[in-house]
């Protein structure tokens, strides 16, 4: 059973940068396409955003029109982790960044960026805080 693991939240100024990571264990990472999805402050869970994915194979990765620019997802198969690199941060990129796995032959060279149910595993949250 794959488990997921995220680290590296904290609190930056805006325009800074903070780089979390996502460490797996129990299956290799190789075999599944990875998400990050952030929860803002009063917002449900339902209502977690899909901010950056990466497909199984191939490295394909998508973004959401808000971080494009910004965010870089980067995984290392060799050491079981995918990393979100978050540059020129906002205060509106304030949340719990959540990674989330799926294996399936569909996402081997695509990813799914807004559907959250896609996922099959979850890891449990960073909290990533901009504020001056």
């Amino acid at each position: 059973q794959l488990q997921l693991v995220a680290s590296g939240g904290g609190l930056v100024q805006p325009g800074g940068s903070l780089s979390v990571s996502c460490v797996a264990s129990g299956s290799p990472l190789e075999d599944y396409a990875i998400g990050w999805f952030r929860q803002a402050p009063g917002k449900e869970h339902e209502e977690r955003e899909g901010v950056s994915c990466i497909s199984t194979v191939n490295n394909n990765t998508k973004y959401t029109d808000s971080v494009k620019g910004r965010f870089t997802i980067s995984r290392d198969n060799a050491k079981n982790t995918v990393y979100l690199q978050m540059n020129d941060l906002k205060t509106e990129d304030t949340a719990v960044y959540y990674c989330a796995a799926v294996r399936h032959l569909y996402y081997y060279v695509t990813c799914p960026l807004i559907t959250a149910d896609e996922y099959q595993h979850w890891g449990q949250g960073t909290q990533v805080t901009v504020s001056s």
